[in-house]
């Protein structure tokens, strides 16, 4: 049985979530937190396998509760926010960056029709997420220092870095980004997995830490340097042999839209040997397919490394399928994507 904790200043919400975890069977909630205080002592009393916790709560928000039950209680946390203004999305990133481990949008009212999809990802993630281990790995916000230098060699210059990530990605973005150089020449594209209303809340947030520019990607701009180009909400996002982003409205992969494998497999066909794709924390297997057509194309490939991925699941996929160049901590993976500049390209570690 999964022990849940709801911590939603809402009496109206809170009882609705209530109904929604205890209407399935593997789950039961063992405490109700109206504010943030109350979230972090019961967190500490009822030591719950997972927690929801709201934006908005007095005493304590829901990022400062997060850090406080981060040291005192660590747990799972999904960020449960029925906001998108840019203050409540970057409350929200913040918290994740804290320890929590996504964020879902509330489902708050039973006529609308989204509901029942809320209620039902709702119920998914938290199953799913019970068992994640805690990371709190960036809550220390530590200068960039690589371990070993990468082994690189003479090559074909790269001109597009592709991006996939899910579950704790938005910390492990904020990472990389930060520890770029504004004039960093290799244009970025990046698939995050994030609820829907989130994806210009995700730019800005980056934005406020790097020294590029991030933005949300519209089809046909021409991909630039010195910037990383979000997908946006519920549209594929690819690139074509003129350089100019491709964003659609074409189906799903594998229910993902946006989705890694679109991705990948866009960059790999317009630049071949001149793309490299990073493959990020987060569940499931999105992108590995698309990882093959890069590899397939004579393109360099990077994931980040179980220890420093909150849910190993796609880049575990894709260092398991044998696509993999490079498996890296997270605070190296920007020193890795320097070297793949003009003249230089990623050796293979034996």
């Amino acid at each position: 049985m999964i022990r849940v904790l709801v911590a939603e200043d809402s009496v109206t919400v809170r009882a609705l979530l209530i109904e929604i975890l205890k209407s399935d069977p593997e789950i039961t909630v063992v405490g109700e937190a109206k504010n943030g205080l109350e979230a972090v002592e019961l967190a500490v009393r009822l030591k719950p396998d997972l927690i929801t916790m709201d934006v908005h709560m007095p005493e304590l928000d829901g990022l400062e509760a997060t850090k406080e039950i981060m040291v005192r209680a660590p747990a799972p946390i999904i960020i449960v926010s029925s906001s998108t203004s840019p203050r409540d999305v970057e409350l929200s990133l913040n918290a994740m960056r804290a320890g929590a481990l996504l964020m879902l949008p509330k489902p708050d009212d039973p006529r609308s029709e989204q509901f029942v999809g809320r209620q039902g990802h709702l119920l998914t993630m938290v199953k799913a997420m019970a068992g994640t281990k805690v990371v709190r790995r960036w809550a220390a916000r530590k200068p960039a220092t690589p371990g070993a230098q990468p082994r690189v060699a003479p090559g074909a210059p790269v001109r597009v870095i592709a991006i996939a990530a899910s579950t704790g990605g938005p910390a492990a973005l904020e990472r990389i980004l930060r520890d770029l150089p504004g004039d960093f020449p290799i244009p970025i594209l990046v698939v995050q997995h994030i609820a829907t209303g989130f994806a210009a809340g995700l730019a800005d947030w980056l934005s406020a830490s790097a020294s590029l520019r991030v933005k949300v990607a519209a089809h046909g701009e021409a991909l630039r340097a010195h910037t990383a180009f979000i997908a946006p909400d519920d549209h594929q996002m690819g690139v074509s042999a003129d350089g100019c982003l491709r964003v659609t409205s074409e189906p799903a992969v594998n229910g993902l839209r946006p989705s890694g494998t679109y991705l990948f497999e866009s960059v790999a066909r317009a630049y071949g040997p001149a793309a490299a794709a990073v493959i990020l924390t987060g569940m499931g297997k999105d992108g590995v397919e698309g990882l093959r057509a890069v590899k397939a194309h004579g393109g360099r490939v990077i994931a980040q490394d179980e220890a420093s991925s909150v849910v190993y699941g796609m880049p575990g996929e894709a260092v398991s399928a044998g696509l993999v160049d490079a498996s890296v901590p997270v605070e190296e993976i920007a020193h890795w994507l320097i070297e793949l500049g003009p003249g230089r390209q990623i050796k293979e570690r034996r």
